[in-house]
C-alpha cells in the first residue's frame, strides 16, 4: 500500500467513525417498547473495528513519515515545515490586509507571496512522495 492510499483510508475511517457515532447516538436511546432502527451492538462492533484499523494506520503512517527522506529531510520534518509555512503565509496575508498603503505593505506582500510559493512547491513534493512511498508494515 502506498502512503497516499493509507492517508486516504485514514480520512475515510475518520468520517466513518463520526457517522457511526452519530448512528449510535440515534439508536441507543429509544422509548420503552420500541426497537432501534439499527442494532446498537452491531454498530459498536463496527466502531471498535474502525478504531482498531485507524490505530494501525496512524502508527504505520507515522513510522513511514519518520523513515522516508526527501533531500535529506524526513516527511515529518517536511510536514512541520508545510504547517509553519501555511501559518506564515496566512499571517502575512492578514497583515497586508490590515496595513495601510505604505512601503511596509509591499514588503509584507512579498513575504506572503514567498511563503505561499514555497508552500505550494513543498506541498507538491509531499504529494508526489506520498504516491511513491510504500507504507511501512
Amino acid at each position: 500500500m502506498k502512503l497516499a492510499e493509507a492517508l486516504q483510508e485514514r480520512a475515510d475511517l475518520n468520517r466513518r467513525i463520526e457517522q457511526l457515532r452519530y448512528r449510535l447516538n440515534n439508536n441507543v436511546l429509544v422509548q420503552e417498547g420500541e426497537k432501534p432502527l439499527e442494532d446498537p451492538a452491531a454498530l459498536l462492533e463496527e466502531l471498535e473495528s474502525s478504531f482498531t484499523r485507524l490505530e494501525w494506520l496512524i502508527a504505520r503512517i507515522n513510522l513511514t513519515n519518520c523513515a522516508v527522506k526527501v533531500e535529506g529531510r524526513s516527511l515529518t520534518e517536511l510536514i512541520a515545515r508545510r504547517d509553519v509555512l501555511s501559518l506564515r503565509a496566512e499571517a502575512y496575508r492578514r497583515l497586508v490586509e490590515a496595513a495601510s498603503q505604505n512601503t511596509h505593505r509591499a514588503t509584507l506582500q512579498r513575504q506572503a507571496d514567498d511563503a505561499s510559493r514555497e508552500l505550494r512547491l513543498l506541498d507538491n513534493t509531499l504529494q508526489a512522495t506520498n504516491w511513491t512511498a510504500d507504507l511501512m508494515e
